[in-house]
């Protein structure tokens, strides 16, 4: 099982990042956190490296949820989500699954909720590039 799906888009970093985030809050989800990794390398390092956002994704309905069937699963929230320009130009956007992170966590009430986040990811991602009436 791969911990992420992803899916490969015909636009520029920019475009791409604000699409993915407006999907995303069309999908239920808001985005708590966003990290800027080229800017922190260059800063903190003093390297260069190519446009790559982290975007830390939360439904709060399915985070409380979450948070009422395994009272340290905050641990693994917020649902992160990357929009990167490979070095051949090609922009990216992968989520993190649920699926997978939780499958070391027994408890089976936990596992329906990750399952139905999974689903909320995948069609906020497949969904990108398509246009929206």
């Amino acid at each position: 099982m791969s911990y992420h799906f992803s899916k490969t888009l015909d636009m520029s970093f920019d475009e791409a990042l604000s699409a993915t985030t407006e999907s995303l809050k069309r999908h239920g989800f808001g985005v708590l956190t966003e990290i800027d990794v080229k800017e922190t390398l260059k800063k903190k390092l003093g390297v260069d490296f190519r446009p790559y956002r982290i975007l830390g994704a939360c439904n709060p309905k399915m985070a409380y949820q979450a948070l009422q069937a395994e009272d340290k699963i905050g641990t693994m929230l917020p649902c992160n989500v990357i929009v990167q320009q490979h070095e051949d130009g090609r922009i990216e956007v992968s989520a993190v699954d649920p699926v997978a992170s939780m499958q070391a966590i027994q408890n089976p009430a936990l596992a329906d909720t990750a399952g139905e986040v999974r689903d909320m990811l995948r069609s906020a991602i497949g969904g990108l590039g398509i246009k929206q009436l």
